[in-house]
């Protein structure tokens, strides 16, 4: 019988930094960035919409809505998500109604096409689309979280400049701007939005940065030609603001989910440590030697782009997979690597077995092991006792429980 470490629960104490109430928060702010001036009266507006589980994102969302409603202006939400949603307008849809946003809960059409109309080039012939109903609208509020990316390194990561980019540039556009790797999205996200800017009528931003965990921190509103000069700092911002693994040198990670609702990677590269991509540089912490991945969230709607970042998954997990939704994630993206498949095992049990085997360890006690629910709900882990040995007296660790043994089911569960 295969020998487990055991584990203790811990608390990782962020910083807090929150907003006691979010729609107060956005209508100041839009009231402090001039949105009356922006909306014309009668003018049709999009708002739109991501493919991201952002805290609150409904009433953000709403309470734009009926801050340009108040202004006289005749919104509408407007899907922005590249090829997300399966690359369809009826599936971008549905992204958004499984975060509260439908004509029922917003008040207003959400309107989508995958049409793009070609606006520019830029100086190397790269063509700049963007969605024909943001195009044909007569403004355009982006309502988007500020957040590091799982790919790239630059300026402009995500965030408004790249929901431009990559979100109403729609499957098309999205391509385009991935064509030149990781590396080129540095140069692409700012000099693709740019052009589109130009193009269009975007009248307002709404960014929103989130604390550790997960809660809405800051929203920040500016107008259209305040947006490319603003996002770095607000990105410097979301970057020190965002939560991580206290505990580093960790032999094995078991994270319990992996959805395109909790990374655009399924999995927050900038957690695990992992970004698997030619030319961009392996970060050092916290140091993650074989991750096991146990499922799919529910939000992810089978889209399971980021499962080549793990090792072993579990058949759960993989009966779950939609390919079509993944691969044209992948596809999208050219990161075609990420959404390879890892060794497939039938139980959670057999997956963790499989790694303890893998790492030869004479003395199972001291594999270093955490488990996490995904990488965005950090607050709460499990690590082992060697780890607990190394990190358990940091002030910001507070340590919930005993050590206990991992538990499994009868049919091999982790639970």
């Amino acid at each position: 019988m295969q020998f487990f470490p055991s584990m203790a629960r811990f608390r990782q104490c962020f910083e807090v930094d929150s907003i006691g109430d979010v729609a107060v928060a956005v209508r100041e702010q839009l009231a402090a960035a001039d949105l009356k001036k922006a909306i014309a009266p009668g003018a049709r507006i999009a708002v739109t919409g991501g493919s991201r589980g952002i805290d609150e994102i409904a009433l953000i969302t709403r309470t734009v809505i009926d801050c340009i409603r108040e202004c006289g202006g005749r919104p509408f939400v407007l899907p922005a998500m590249g090829s997300h949603g399966g690359a369809t307008a009826a599936g971008q849809k549905a992204v958004l109604a499984s975060y509260g946003i439908s004509q029922e809960s917003m008040g207003v059409p959400v309107e989508a096409t995958m049409d793009v109309v070609q606006v520019d080039a830029l100086d190397d012939d790269t063509p700049v689309f963007v969605n024909r109903l943001a195009l044909e609208a007569d403004g355009i509020v982006l309502v988007n979280r500020i957040k590091p990316h799982t790919s790239f390194r630059g300026p402009h990561e995500s965030g408004l400049m790249k929901m431009l980019t990559i979100g109403l540039g729609c499957h098309r556009g999205a391509t385009l701007a991935h064509s030149q790797g990781a590396e080129g999205l540095t140069r692409m996200v700012p000099g693709i939005a740019r052009a589109m800017m130009k193009k269009t009528r975007v009248a307002m931003g709404v960014a929103i940065i989130e604390n550790a965990y997960e809660k809405t921190a800051r929203i920040a509103c500016m107008p259209a030609d305040q947006i490319e000069q603003r996002e770095p700092e607000l990105l410097a911002q979301a970057r020190e603001a965002m939560p991580r693994l206290m505990v580093q040198g960790i032999d094995l990670l078991i994270v319990d989910e992996m959805g395109k609702d909790i990374s655009g990677t399924g999995m927050d590269t900038n957690v695990i440590g992992r970004m698997m991509l030619p030319g961009v540089v392996e970060p050092e912490v916290p140091g993650v030697s074989r991750i096991v991945v146990r499922d799919l969230s529910e939000r992810t709607h089978g889209n399971a782009n980021g499962v080549g970042l793990a090792d072993i998954i579990t058949r759960r997990l993989f009966e779950r997979i939609d390919f079509k939704a993944t691969y044209a994630n992948a596809f999208t993206s050219t990161f075609l690597n990420r959404a390879y498949i890892p060794v497939v095992m039938e139980t959670d049990r057999e997956a963790v077995s499989a790694v303890f085997d893998l790492l030869r360890m004479e003395d199972p006690s001291q594999v270093r092991v955490v488990r996490i629910t995904n990488t965005l709900k950090l607050e709460r882990i499990q690590i082992s006792e060697a780890l607990v040995g190394e990190f358990g007296g940091d002030p910001d660790l507070e340590q919930e429980s005993d050590l206990e043994p991992l538990v499994f089911s009868d049919a091999g569960a982790l639970l």
